[in-house]
Formats: C-alpha cells, sequence, structure tokens
C-alpha cells in the first residue's frame, strides 16, 4: 500500500502549546509522576469553577437542546452578546452581525477561511497565539508577523507594522489583552493602531478573550468600539472569563461598514451553515454569563487569587539572576525573558523539555509563540500561589544548574 502523508497544507503548522513536550508529560504521568502543567490557560484543573449558574441553565435546558440549532447559534444567546457590545459603544451590532461556535477557535479558522485566498496576506503579531498563524496557512494565505516591543510594555511596533503592509496584505491581528504577554494596550495606542488599518483599508481582528481579566485598575478597550469606519471582527468567549473552556462556547462580531463586507459576509454564512450549528447545551450558558454577577472581577482584584498568582509569578521570575519579565496587566500568563549572555539558549524547546524531564515542570517555549529568538518562555499563572512559588524556585535552580 502507498504510505498515505498528511496535506501540504500542514507543512510548517504547528501548535506546540499542545506539542512535543506535551507528549513527553503525558509519558511521564503514565509512569506515574505528578507534572505540573504550566503550559497552557486551562482554569478548571487549578480550581476555579464555571459560576453555578451558567452549569444550572446549561442542565436545566438540555432537553430543549437535542437537536441542530440556527446555524449562527442559539437566538437568546445572540441577543445577549448584541447587547454586550451595545453597551460598549458598537451600537449598531445586530443579531445577524453575531456568530456564536464552538469556543473561538473554530471562528477564527472560519474567518480566515471566509477571508483569504493563496497568497493573501494577514499581519499577526510576534510573539502571538499561534492558532492565528496556523489558521492563515491552514486558509491558504501568508502569516506576516510584526514585532512587539518588549521595551515598550509589550506594545506592538507600529513602524514596523506599516513596514511589512503590501497590496496582498487583506488584514491584521490585535490580540488583546495579549496571549502570551499579559499586555493591554490603552485607548490611544488603539487609536493609532485604527488609523494605520483605516489608511490601507486593512479587516482588524481584534481578539479579546481575556477583556475582563485585567490587574491594577487597567481599563480595556474593545477595538470595534473605537471606529465605525474600520471594518472589525471582535472575539471572546466563555473559556477565560468565565472559567468554562470545556463549553467550547465562543463567538465573533462583524462591526462597521458591513455593506462593503457583503461577499465576505456572505462566506462566513456559508461556512456556519456548512458545519450545521454550533454547539447547542452550552449556548445556554451565554445569557447567564454576560447578564449576571460578574465573579472575575473578584478574582483580579487585590486579594484575589488571580491578582495575587500573578504577582508572586512577576516578583520571583525577576528574582533569578539573568531573567526578567514585564509586569503583565491583563490575562493568565508571564513572558519572561532569559538574557542572552546568562543562558545562552539555543534551541528552546529542548530547554523546556530538559525542564520537564528534570523538574517535571511543563512549560512552552517562546519560539511556539513565533517569536523569532530562542529566549523566552511562557508560564501559565493559574496554579495556586504556593505551587507557582516552588516551580519558579526549582526553574531558577535548574537554569543556574543547566547552564554552569
Amino acid at each position: 500500500m502507498q504510505l498515505v502523508d498528511k496535506s501540504e497544507k500542514l507543512v510548517g503548522v504547528c501548535y506546540d502549546i499542545r506539542g512535543p513536550v506535551l507528549n513527553e508529560a503525558k509519558r511521564l504521568e503514565d509512569e506515574g509522576h505528578r507534572v505540573l502543567k504550566l503550559n497552557i490557560g486551562n482554569p478548571a484543573p487549578f480550581g476555579f469553577d464555571a459560576p453555578d449558574e451558567l452549569i444550572q441553565d446549561v442542565i436545566h435546558n438540555l432537553p430543549k437542546a437535542q437537536g441542530y440549532g440556527d446555524a449562527k447559534g442559539l437566538f437568546s444567546a445572540r441577543k445577549a452578546i448584541m447587547q454586550y457590545y451595545q453597551q460598549k459603544g458598537m451600537l449598531d451590532v445586530a443579531i445577524d452581525d453575531i456568530y456564536i461556535g464552538n469556543g473561538v477557535s473554530e471562528m477564527i479558522v472560519m474567518a480566515m477561511q471566509g477571508l483569504l485566498n493563496n497568497g493573501d496576506e494577514l499581519l499577526i503579531p510576534s510573539p502571538d497565539y499561534p492558532l492565528w498563524t496556523a489558521a492563515v496557512s491552514l486558509s491558504g494565505g501568508k502569516p506576516v508577523h510584526y514585532r512587539c516591543d518588549e521595551q515598550a510594555n509589550w506594545y506592538p511596533d507600529l513602524e514596523d507594522i506599516k513596514q511589512k503592509i503590501t497590496d496582498k496584505t487583506r488584514g491584521i491581528v490585535v490580540i488583546n489583552p495579549n496571549n502570551p504577554t499579559g499586555a493591554v494596550y490603552p485607548k490611544a495606542f488603539l487609536e493609532e493602531l485604527i488609523e494605520v488599518a483605516r489608511q490601507h483599508k486593512l479587516v482588524i481582528f481584534a481578539d479579546e478573550i481575556y477583556d475582563k481579566i485585567l490587574y491594577d485598575d487597567i481599563q480595556h478597550h474593545s477595538l470595534a468600539s473605537l471606529a465605525d469606519d474600520v471594518l472589525s471582527v471582535t472575539f471572546n468567549g466563555l473559556s477565560k472569563s468565565y472559567r468554562a473552556a470545556g463549553f467550547r462556547s465562543g463567538w465573533m462580531v462583524i462591526h462597521g461598514p458591513k455593506q462593503k463586507a457583503k461577499g465576505y459576509i456572505e462566506g462566513l454564512d456559508m461556512l456556519a451553515s456548512m458545519r450545521l450549528c454550533p454547539n447547542m447545551p452550552t449556548q445556554h450558558a451565554i445569557q447567564a454569563a454576560l447578564g449576571g454577577y460578574q465573579s472575575i472581577n473578584d478574582l483580579v482584584l487585590p486579594g484575589g487569587r488571580l491578582k495575587e498568582q500573578r504577582d508572586i509569578t512577576w516578583q520571583l521570575l525577576n528574582e533569578i539572576p539573568g531573567v526578567s519579565c514585564v509586569k503583565p496587566t491583563g490575562a493568565l500568563y508571564a513572558f519572561p525573558k532569559l538574557d542572552p549572555k546568562v543562558y545562552p539558549v539555543v534551541n528552546d524547546e529542548q530547554l523546556v523539555l530538559d525542564l520537564l524531564l528534570q523538574q517535571k515542570i511543563l512549560l512552552v517555549q517562546g519560539t511556539a509563540f513565533n517569536w523569532p529568538e530562542p529566549d523566552h518562555l511562557r508560564i501559565v499563572t493559574l496554579p495556586h500561589a504556593e505551587d507557582l512559588q516552588d516551580a519558579i524556585l526549582r526553574f531558577g535552580e535548574f537554569l543556574q544548574q543547566y547552564f554552569r
């Protein structure tokens, strides 16, 4: 029999957050080892449960959720999403501008498939959430990475963005709050970025899944609320702020001059119909989530568990000689830098693999987020403070011994 190989579309596509190092971690667990997984922003394993009212609404409506629903999603859920964004100032958002999907991940892939022709370019931040890069490649497009500046609180480098725009550039991705850096962009900066998109007629793809996970009185500005004349697609869902990652319930919202995007919207409608409908049972949690008590606020304020864990992670990382970390102001991650003069890392994947084997701690290498140099790592700040403290101290000891 002839060998069956993978599609050429998958050449160069990677998602190393769940890559080879995770496979090695699973092997260790199968052997009976306890591995502290600081590789993925999955709240539930660390004791962050979804609000009870979300679960109750899903259970209550389960008998009515057995059949197919609307291709774009449940009307009551889309209405709640519409009202949420209208309160943010996006007054012209209508029910039909909203698509619900099986997590934001499905929405990202759908948005790229509906837009890109072979060879089209899309600007994506570096570092990025790697699903964006993968989705562009799978859709036949070319991901073009613009640099985020660590010396400027990880804000995107506007000059680098401008230099990388060509006649093939279709849009720009903005991840705010950012994964993996934890940066949150101020209103004035977002307005500058919008002006670049306006001048070059780019679609803005705003990934805002962490919009409620904010620290130190930082305010989040939904990008689409700052411009009515630039087409934007905003992504959000229940995974992070509502600790319901397994519900796979996310959405995207079209905003701006929709009359100029009729063809794109027709394509999205077609793709939505092809998957029949999103997960029906968990859509019933959306209205309760957006309209109910926002318990996430208790977790990010002083004394809240997420803020405490962010603080100790940032503090202890900066206490390791040769390690520096810009303070995250949002999301669930830290993205520390290893000084190349102190730690001359050549292969950061091998570094995290050796850390796993020696210390049973699972991190993700910075190059997995399309960062070009092997000098960063991403650490998830979801474990209890004492577990984070133990892990980071052991990480520091590992570095000292590894480069002795």
